[in-house]
Formats: structure tokens, sequence, C-alpha cells
């Protein structure tokens, strides 16, 4: 397997729109219910340190930031994004894909890292653990889909590099 990590760039953006379709489809991945068009997910997700995962010259995954706040404070500070296509998991994709996304956002400045996860899917909590992030809490019960309410586990991982020390 030639797994090259690299640069989102429009023209991914059938392949990543597929890979998020079939997030949404687990039921445990996000409380969105379909895949957005390009402009919103273009408008949602922070223009740098958007990268695609390619395994053969296909894309297979994707991790992007978005911005936790639009106070200065919280400049450094963003929630990751992490989908890998459904044939392509537990391979290493998603853990080279945060691995790199990691890297990236502290290039940009960016201190703080979060990410919120269905208690559910604990192999998606497991990933960030192995990349860094701890559980903070356990947000119990925050949001319904399909009529169910989930827990979210919320996460964050704190850069050595950037920002305080």
């Amino acid at each position: 397997m030639k797994l090259e990590i690299r640069a989102f760039n429009k023209q991914d953006w059938a392949s990543v729109s597929k890979i998020y379709a079939e997030g949404i489809a687990t039921g445990v991945a996000t409380f969105e219910t379909e895949a957005p068009s390009f402009n919103v997910w273009d408008n949602k997700f922070i223009k740098q340190c958007r990268l695609v995962a390619e395994v053969n010259s296909k894309v297979v995954g994707f991790a992007v930031l978005s911005q936790v706040s639009k106070r200065e404070v919280y400049k450094g500070v963003a929630e990751v994004t992490v989908y890998v296509a459904a044939n392509e998991r537990g391979k290493g994709i998603g853990k080279r894909l945060l691995e790199t996304l990691v890297i990236e956002s502290e290039k940009k400045g960016f201190w703080t890292l979060q990410a919120g996860i269905f208690s559910a899917n604990k192999a998606s909590i497991e990933l960030h653990k192995k990349c860094g992030f701890r559980v903070v809490g356990i947000r119990e019960k925050i949001g319904k889909r399909d009529g169910k309410w989930h827990d979210n586990h919320f996460l964050e991982r704190r850069s050595n590099k950037v920002g305080y020390k």
C-alpha cells in the first residue's frame, strides 16, 4: 500500500464528499445527516491544514480543522475532523492523517486541537488518544440523532511547540 498525505484541492471534493457520506451513514461519526454541498463544507472548515490521504492515487480519507470561535483569544484553537473510506478503515490511514494534521496545525500556530467524538465511536476515541489527545470530559446526551440521544467524549491535544510553555 503506497500511502501519501497531501493538501486537499477542490478536485478532491467528489471523493471527500463520498467518504463524508460513508461516515455519516455509520450513525456515530457526526450529527450531520447528509453530506453538505462543497460551498457549505468549504465555509465550515479552515482553509489551511486541509489534508487528504491517497492510496495508489485514490483519495481514501481526509482531515480538516474548524474554528471553535471567532474571538481573537481562541485563534490557536481548532476542532479536528478525520474521516477514512469504509473499505480502508483499520489500516493506519486515520492515524497518519491525524499525525500529519497535528504537525501542519502547529506550523500554522495552533496550540490546542479538540475533538468531540460520539462515545460509541471507540475506534475514533482510541485513534485520537494514540495521537496525543486526552479525554477532558464526557458531554452526556449532548445531541439527538435519528431519535436517539448521544454522549460525546470531549478530547484535546495541547501543543508542546506552540503557545504557552
